[in-house]
């Protein structure tokens, strides 16, 4: 009867310890293969983007991440957000190369969105910056031209004048979605020439301000002479006599479309609202879009008596020469034109 009883617990303890080994064993199994999804590569050889929504659930952005190609299995990134926590960023991403399941969660959960650069540089116009748009692969240079006069609300409380948003989209480097489109882009420099404005102190005559800053910023890239620059132009709107600045007159040409690279003395005849030689005072509005530099110039011109100048572009030195008198101004063209042919000299 002994025997048979401990024959009987022999047995069923093989039994229980092969169950704890299947366990063990299938414990094993279902580890390597968690494991597998969570730390094997895989994903897609070529470009793919996955757009999540705000507010997605892991779930969601799991099924998604699995249709597109991304994951293996839409329920590791339900677990991995069990596991990991943290908050998931929506946004576009980019998946070139096969990446594991960990890795692919934690780019979402620090936002690692895929943008692209729109660089802005300082001076340019609305049409410079269309053409870069086109450029970057955001939307066409007719959409954001297009943009650029029907969204002119955005800056009516700055500027009751203002036609356009020239002048109010600041020059920046900016990083967009993909997918951003004209009016988007526009808010968003707009956005950021109010913050700079609000930095520098800029609450009055920005009409003013910002058109002179434009003609400065098209004037000169040194940003010592900006300043001297703008005194100028404060000088001779004090004197009543025309600023016979060229930028104004190339802006005049590009808005009728009639600018070919190069200005000829027929164009300085040439009457629209934006030829300074023509026409006394400002132009309409501003020309460009200036930078800092040019803007605190605007505000706070030099204190001088100069009338005249010859702008940095035209000398070799990239230097302007100012003059107080017309006399000392036409000694200064002779220099200019001496320079230049000196630099040009073999």
């Amino acid at each position: 009867m002994a025997r048979r009883t401990w024959k009987s617990r022999r047995k069923k303890g093989s039994r229980v310890a092969k169950f704890l080994l299947g366990v063990f064993l299938l414990g094993v199994l279902c580890a390597g293969g968690l494991g597998w999804l969570i730390f094997a590569p895989y994903g897609p050889a070529a470009e793919t983007f996955v757009d999540l929504a705000p507010g997605s659930s892991a779930l969601r952005i799991g099924q998604q991440l699995q249709a597109a190609g991304v994951l293996r299995n839409e329920y590791v990134f339900y677990l991995l957000r069990a596991w990991k926590r943290g908050t998931l960023k929506a946004g576009e991403y980019r998946f070139d190369r096969p990446v594991t399941a960990l890795e692919v969660y934690d780019r979402i959960a620090r936002g690692d969105v895929y943008t692209r650069a729109l660089v802005v540089p300082e001076g340019a116009n609305i049409f410079d910056i269309a053409t870069r748009v086109e450029q970057a692969g955001f939307d066409t240079r007719e959409d954001f031209l297009d943009a650029a006069v029907r969204q002119v609300g955005l800056v009516t409380d700055l500027d009751p004048e203002a036609k356009s948003l020239e002048g109010y989209l600041f020059p920046d480097t900016y990083c967009f979605a993909r997918t951003t489109k004209a009016p988007q882009i526009a808010a968003a420099m707009v956005r950021r020439f109010r913050a700079v404005a609000g930095q520098l102190g800029l609450k009055e005559n920005l009409h003013q301000v910002v058109t002179i800053a434009s003609l400065v910023e098209r004037e000169t890239a040194v940003d010592a002479e900006r300043p001297l620059v703008a005194s100028v132009f404060e000088n001779r709107l004090k004197k009543s006599m025309p600023l016979m600045t060229d930028p104004a007159v190339i802006y005049g040409l590009e808005l009728e479309g009639l600018w070919h690279g190069a200005i000829y003395q027929s164009d300085l005849s040439h009457n629209t609202a934006y030829n300074t030689y023509l026409h006394p005072g400002l132009p309409p509005g501003p020309i460009a879009n200036p930078g800092i530099p040019s803007l605190r110039a605007a505000m706070h011109p030099a204190d001088t008596s100069y009338l005249y100048f010859v702008a940095a572009g035209t000398d070799a030195q990239g230097h302007s020469l100012f003059a107080s008198t017309l006399d000392e101004h036409h000694r200064n063209v002779v220099s200019y034109r001496r320079a230049e042919k000196k630099a040009g000299e073999p």
